[in-house]
């Protein structure tokens, strides 16, 4: 129950800073006002601006890693600018004298798809050891654009842009005109299987895998020598209007709220659009790739994740479709994207047994494909 304690705790302190939050002013200009928040984590203001926070308690989560080129713990980490236009962060193993070529991932972080970046603790003490224990040539994180400031498809066209780029290092360039590789890019290049590649995302970064693959697959730009192997969707940020059961019956999580749910969805998809669209209804994403060749996909549903529901609903409409999809439960009191919690890994036995077999089951779908 380790992980559900803390979830709950921390709805606590979203709820008092949200009562102290509605006393406070728009800073000292009296023609700035907060028009929409997300408790703890975003305000938007009437002039268009946008200032993301860090709940009391996040901080050791969203603390900033910086890039590293000496290995720790047989992983490198380097921030490059691609020529595409988007930034990515790798995750390369330590360079070995004759490598094996082994799969790619490419890495799409969640937050709502406006808050959140790949650089967080939150993520890089999960993907950094995920290289070696994944056997994986490397994992490149998107750097992603952020709603409401950037609302979808911006995202999912940095995703693609990501893609594209990963074409040109397989070609040996990094997509300026035949430019040399950085010598990181370059052990990328060596060492990478381009013909497994996998998409990865977290919460509505598992909405990305749905839609970048889409996007690939009816895309006119090829993408050879890459080829999409697989997806793997892990706790997905799907909801539909119509809230489903779990969003009402389970508790909230460290991070996910109901508010959270609500509002950053609203806040994500193009003005005009609800949850009722193909970015986030797990009905409507399934129905608009019917007819495209989407790779195989493993989707991860935590069992007390508020978005049990639609994720469960996401992968039975796939298979309707006609796709092919595997679904995963982790059971017991293990909340939305538990694995990234790493407190909870390192001091509650039942999340660290789910992430241990979380990490199995998508090793074992990248070896069968």
């Amino acid at each position: 129950m380790g992980s559900i304690r803390w979830g709950l705790a921390f709805a606590v302190v979203l709820s008092t800073i949200a009562e102290m939050a509605s006393t406070t002013s728009a800073g000292t200009d009296p023609n700035k006002t907060v028009v929409e928040e997300v408790t703890g984590w975003l305000r938007l203001y009437s002039d268009g601006t946008v200032e993301r926070r860090t709940p009391p308690g996040a901080e050791p989560f969203t603390a900033i890693v910086q890039p590293y080129a000496e290995p720790r713990n047989g992983v490198t980490v380097h921030d490059v600018t691609t020529a595409s236009g988007v930034d990515v962060r790798l995750y390369l193993r330590e360079p070995r004298r004759a490598p094996a070529r082994r799969p790619v991932l490419v890495h799409f972080h969640g937050g709502g798809f406006c808050v959140s970046r790949p650089s967080w603790a939150l993520y890089h003490n999960f993907y950094a050891p995920l290289v070696g224990k994944l056997d994986v040539a490397g994992i490149v994180s998107v750097f992603l654009p952020l709603a409401p400031e950037h609302r979808l498809p911006a995202a999912i066209d940095a995703g693609h842009a990501a893609l594209l780029w990963l074409r040109d290092v397989a070609c040996d360039k990094d997509g300026n005109d035949g430019a040399h590789l950085a010598p990181a890019v370059e052990r990328l290049r060596d060492e990478a299987d381009f013909s497994r590649v996998f998409l990865i995302g977290d919460s509505s970064g598992g909405n990305l895998v749905h839609l970048v693959a889409a996007r690939a697959a009816k895309d006119g730009a090829p993408l050879h020598p890459v080829r999409l192997a697989g997806g793997v969707l892990l706790n997905p940020g799907f909801a539909r209007e119509k809230k489903s059961r779990s969003e009402l019956e389970k508790p909230p999580s460290l991070f996910l709220t109901e508010e959270m749910v609500d509002k950053l969805l609203l806040l994500a998809v193009p003005v005009g659009m609800n949850k009722d669209s193909p970015y986030t209804s797990p009905l409507l994403a399934a129905e608009a790739v019917a007819h495209l060749q989407m790779p195989p996909m493993l989707l991860m549903v935590a069992e007390q994740d508020l978005l049990h529901d639609p994720q469960v609903e996401y992968g039975e409409a796939m298979v309707h479709a006609g796709k092919v999809v595997e679904t995963v439960v982790s059971r017991g009191a293990v909340a939305h994207i538990f694995y990234l919690n790493f407190f909870a890994v390192e001091s509650d036995q039942l999340t660290a047994e789910r992430t241990s077999e979380l990490i199995d089951t998508i090793k074992a779908f990248i070896n069968r494909h």
